[in-house]
């Protein structure tokens, strides 16, 4: 098959296979005539590149998926070691959201007139009532400075 007839086959661009070649995601195609040509089994390998980004892997992920462990591994062991690593950085990007939900809650009850007292409670960390309803979580990163005081 041409690389267009594999781009058009699993609805990608020619550049974007041409692309996984050069970062080695995908083996470089053998040539005829000065032209790629690819046997069916590429086509499953881009559907497992396809589904590896649908579920939050990066192209160097999906790479180690394919040549980062011994040739003999099974890709259910390699999909079970790198789906276990995906998913713990997946739990701390939920408490990083949950931290976020938290800080525009607060930020919706926010009375302030001007810029100024807004920016120098912040600054400050002086809180009102609002303060003692968050989270302890929240309230330890508080207490670790994020700007020198002068």
């Amino acid at each position: 098959m041409t690389i267009s007839e594999v781009a058009r086959q699993v609805g990608l661009r020619s550049s974007t296979i041409r692309y996984y070649e050069q970062i080695g995601v995908l083996q470089p195609a053998q040539r005829a005539s000065g032209q790629r040509r690819y046997d069916k089994t590429v086509l499953y390998r881009l559907a497992i590149i396809q589904r590896a980004q649908q579920t939050g892997f990066t192209l160097e992920e999906v790479r180690r998926l394919f040549y980062g462990f011994r040739e003999k591994t099974p890709i259910s062991e390699r999909w079970r070691k790198l789906s276990e690593q995906k998913l713990k950085e997946l739990e701390h990007m939920v408490e990083e959201i949950k931290t976020m939900q938290e800080l525009l809650l607060r930020i919706q009850k926010c009375r302030c007139d001007a810029v100024e007292s807004c920016g120098k409670a912040i600054f400050n960390r002086q809180s009102d009532e609002v303060c003692a309803q968050i989270s302890p979580k929240l309230r330890e990163q508080r207490r670790q400075p994020r700007f020198p005081r002068a």
